[in-house]
């Protein structure tokens, strides 16, 4: 069954939707993402990148970076995410996206229920805002896209963390891998690394 997703939250000035992927990862950068739908723009298969296969994501993705008016990917490395940590890696990765984006927007959906930005411009903190509106849901497909893709080119150099399965998330396998081989530069030095916590489910 499909998401029946409103294009954007306000339709009066130009708007970008962000989102960010990787926020609970124990390795690898956090990646965020900004993007502006042309007004016609409409896919059924658009929904949260949670809630999509990983072959529909990766559909989606070409049709996003082919028909947006703009979009931007942003990653904020592990060490960037030990020295200010994950919440405004994020928040910083989101503000770098806008910045960097070819058309200016007048404002920013932003998913989730907090930011912080120096930008200047007006934003809306929307929960769970990428099963909401379009634009939000473009950016956590990218993002999320961009993300694995980029960790599964780590596990290339790094194997045995089974990042190419796990992208970083905190699988039980990822911390036995942990324990038995040690931390990578790419491991975020901050976060609980043992495996008697709770292993995430992505």
């Amino acid at each position: 069954m499909f998401a029946v997703l409103e294009l954007q939250y306000q339709y009066a000035v130009v708007e970008a939707g962000c989102d960010e992927a990787g926020r609970g990862c124990l390795a690898g950068p956090v990646f965020a993402a900004a993007v502006i739908l042309p007004p016609d723009f409409h896919d059924d298969r658009l929904n949260d990148s949670k809630q999509m296969t990983a072959r529909n994501r990766d559909l989606l993705r070409e049709v996003i970076e082919r028909e947006a008016v703009a979009w931007r990917v942003e990653a904020v490395a592990a060490a960037r995410i030990d020295e200010i940590n994950i919440l405004n890696a994020s928040f910083e990765g989101m503000s770098a996206a806008v910045q960097r984006l070819r058309v200016r927007p007048a404002f920013l959906a932003i998913d989730g229920n907090r930011f912080r930005t120096q930008l200047d411009i007006p934003y809306r903190c929307i929960v769970k805002g990428d099963g909401k509106y379009a634009d939000i849901a473009a950016a956590s497909v990218l993002a999320k896209t961009h993300r694995d893709e980029y960790m599964c080119r780590l596990a290339e150099e790094y194997p045995q963390y089974g990042w190419q399965q796990n992208k970083g998330y905190p699988t039980r396998e990822h911390r036995i891998a942990i324990r038995e081989y040690g931390l990578t530069p790419h491991h975020r030095l901050t976060f609980d690394h043992t495996i008697g916590q709770l292993e995430l489910k992505f």
